[in-house]
């Protein structure tokens, strides 16, 4: 098959295009490279393209025929949730105009297939602690608000002229799955603070009184290489005619506090973590785990990897970067 990736050249989309192109698919990549790196998709064939600017449609639209491409995989977003509380409109901008314009391409050049990079954070302040699909979605902050408008936007689109459309709701992804391509833009958990660190800095933690067992907020944390496989998984669900659901959990049912994160990493590392406790940042839910049971029985997808290896992975990738850290 022929796959093109938006965003294939950031964190997540690396991977998935490295699984891609190991199993043989050709890939097109679409990305802005703002914190993304060409040097990340191999052999695949880059067009440096912001999706939500001016004439994406059509430019999109014409790759699409030239590549004859089967299907469409899109990652391309903003994704901090502070950012978003603070800039709205630019997030739907990004968010909701990127991807309205994927799909209109997908429309015009007769392009059906699908995976959608959605979020945990459609889920808002869940009142239960562990969410599934069936809950209702009540975003707390403008990024969930345009991913949730993403799955309705692909679900207006699958009832309007058939796309087949299926969206991932992630938790919080971490690691590496080679050395190579570990987090690059220092806008997860764990690359915050090892930055911080390299710099001479305190790692931060917003937020202490949380209602958890050690005051600070418990994530679903998800190994990057787990979540990559997943949207293989998910491209061989849109060739099957039975597709009962269209949203899926990609979780592993199990949290872990950010305290219980910083004191890993200091377990996998040798380094000695002492964090500063700052205010809550705006948008924050306490607790956000996630069921994975209806992917584990729909796609026979599991998550493989715990919270230790997804450190270590993540720790040995920094490590073979440019700003190694002297343990």
């Amino acid at each position: 098959m022929t796959i093109l990736v938006t965003g294939g050249a950031g964190y997540i989309g690396a991977h998935v295009v490295r699984l891609l192109q190991q199993r043989g698919d050709t890939v097109v990549v679409v990305d802005d490279l703002s914190t993304g790196a060409a040097g990340r998709i191999g052999d695949a064939t880059l067009i440096e393209l912001d999706v939500a600017g001016e004439g994406a449609q059509a430019r999109i639209a014409e790759a699409l025929r030239e590549h004859q491409v089967d299907a469409v995989i899109h990652f391309a977003a903003r994704k901090q949730v502070g950012e978003s509380v603070a800039r709205p409109v630019y997030y739907y901008q990004q968010n909701v105009t990127g991807l309205a314009n994927v799909v209109g391409a997908m429309e015009d050049a007769g392009v059906d297939r699908l995976v959608f990079s959605s979020s945990a954070a459609t889920y808002g302040m869940p009142p239960v602690s562990v969410v599934d699909e069936k809950l209702h979605a009540e975003p707390i902050n403008p990024y969930g608000e345009t991913k949730l408008i993403g799955e309705w936007l692909g679900r207006a689109a699958a009832h309007a002229w058939g796309l087949k459309f299926v969206a991932l709701r992630y938790f919080n992804v971490a690691g590496s799955g080679w050395d190579d391509l570990g987090d690059p833009a220092v806008l997860n958990l764990v690359p915050m603070v090892l930055d911080r660190i390299e710099r001479g800095d305190a790692p931060k933690i917003f937020g202490d009184d949380y209602p958890t067992a050690d005051g600070t907020c418990i994530r679903d944390y998800i190994h990057v290489l787990d979540l990559a496989k997943a949207h293989i998984a998910a491209l061989e669900y849109l060739v099957g005619t039975e597709r009962p659901f269209d949203v899926f959990n990609v979780g592993t049912g199990t949290g872990s506090s950010v305290k219980e994160v910083l004191d890993g990493l200091a377990r996998v590392s040798g380094l000695t973590v002492v964090p500063e406790i700052e205010a809550r940042r705006a948008g924050d839910p306490p607790q956000l785990v996630g069921s994975p049971e209806r992917i584990n029985t729909v796609f026979g997808w599991h998550a493989e990897a715990g919270l230790d290896e997804i450190l270590q992975s993540a720790w040995d990738a920094w490590q073979a970067g440019p700003r190694r850290i002297d343990v």
